[in-house]
């Protein structure tokens, strides 16, 4: 079996990432050694008297702020750019954030892009001096397959990045592919098990971030088109077929709850390789709960049922929809385990309200640390 130092030597690992990978396996071989249960419940004393999400697991992806980190910080006395936007977030209470990015308004402090290891160590003094933690970032993911020099460098750069930051993932806000087709899903799968493993050899967890389509029914069987592909399902959705075909030890993901419903919503019916039509329901609690350690992050997003749209939900801040989130974070498993950050697409007010997406912030913060089981 190859060793890590090996592992590491092959893939061109620097000696600080090669470290954080041994480290990391070290604590993965802990955890293993003192079983899921006994660390889940460890995990879970921090919640206490029924809190769903313990005060040091409450998150929010910074794309939900986005106005304000690219906010010119000459032009406006709000919270502008990553330093003060951070600053913030720690006063309404957040200790965790995800990065969507590190680009912000050249007018800030470190200048307009972070994406280096300069950058890094700035953001990561500013973190340190607001108690907080980064989790993850929706950063790059390489576009070549086989991979490119470039992008491979490219690629290594964000591990580094995220192992001066203090993270334990690093991922994507996209699909692993936008095909619905078996052979495509395939192949990212075969691309995903590569940057995991490379991942993993730096100490941290790869993840990709859903949207509702990567839930709707995968075509793999039946009769095939004019270019060779199949045009009817087995009925197995998209990213529950690249969960099969992914290392559960390289590979993980970060489930949107609220497009999770969406594609409850949408898609509940597929042509079966007979031509019969036939309907499942998704159920996104459910492909939790089956292989709940591989979530260690999810999207709090909510949303209010509305059946006038093609998504049936619009999107609120977090304790205004309809969403189950009791229910969910009660029922998912490995209570503590996981790190729900709060998000909210629509929550910039633009030159009308640019208070807004820290207002709707610290409203989500609050019906967050409310939640109890």
């Amino acid at each position: 079996m190859e060793t890590a130092g090996n592992l590491g030597r092959r893939l061109g690992l620097n000696r600080r990432q090669f470290l954080a990978a041994t480290t990391g396996m070290a604590a993965v071989a802990a955890v293993a050694a003192a079983g899921p249960l006994k660390s889940a419940a460890r995990a879970a004393t921090a919640g206490g008297n029924g809190v769903l999400v313990p005060p040091g697991k409450r998150g929010i992806i910074l794309y939900t702020v986005r106005d304000a980190i690219t906010r010119d910080p000459l032009s406006s006395n709000l919270p502008s750019g990553f330093r003060a936007v951070l600053q913030e977030l720690s006063r309404i209470g957040y200790k965790q954030v995800e990065f969507a990015g590190y680009a912000q308004h050249r007018n800030a402090e470190g200048g307009a892009s972070l994406e280096s290891v300069e950058g890094a160590r700035l953001l990561r003094t500013w973190l340190d001096d607001n108690g907080l933690e980064a989790e993850g970032n929706h950063g790059f993911i390489p576009g070549s397959w086989p991979l490119s020099q470039a992008d491979l460098d490219r690629f290594k750069l964000h591990l580094e990045i995220a192992n001066i930051l203090g993270m334990g993932h690093v991922g994507t806000g996209s699909d692993p592919t936008g095909s619905a087709y078996k052979a495509d899903w395939d192949v990212a799968a075969e691309k995903w098990n590569t940057l995991g493993e490379l991942a993993t050899a730096a100490g941290l967890k790869l993840y990709t971030h859903n949207h509702d389509v990567a839930y709707s029914f995968l075509l793999d069987s039946g009769p095939l088109d004019a270019q060779g592909r199949p045009t009817r399902s087995s009925g197995i959705r998209r990213l529950e077929y690249f969960l099969s075909q992914t290392d559960p030890n390289n590979v993980w993901l970060e489930m949107d709850i609220f497009w999770a419903h969406v594609a409850q919503y949408k898609y509940k019916t597929y042509t079966a390789p007979d031509g019969s039509t036939q309907t499942q329901v998704f159920n996104p609690l459910g492909v939790v709960q089956a292989q709940t350690m591989r979530f260690p992050l999810f999207h709090a997003k909510d949303g209010k049922i509305n059946t006038g749209t093609s998504n049936g939900y619009d999107m609120v801040p977090f304790g205004t929809g309809d969403i189950d989130y009791k229910s969910f974070f009660s029922q998912m498993g490995a209570k503590g385990y996981h790190n729900p950050m709060y998000e909210q697409d629509n929550a910039p007010g633009g030159t009308a309200n640019p208070a807004q997406s820290l207002q709707y912030a610290e409203l989500s913060y609050n019906n967050i640390a409310k939640l109890r089981g």
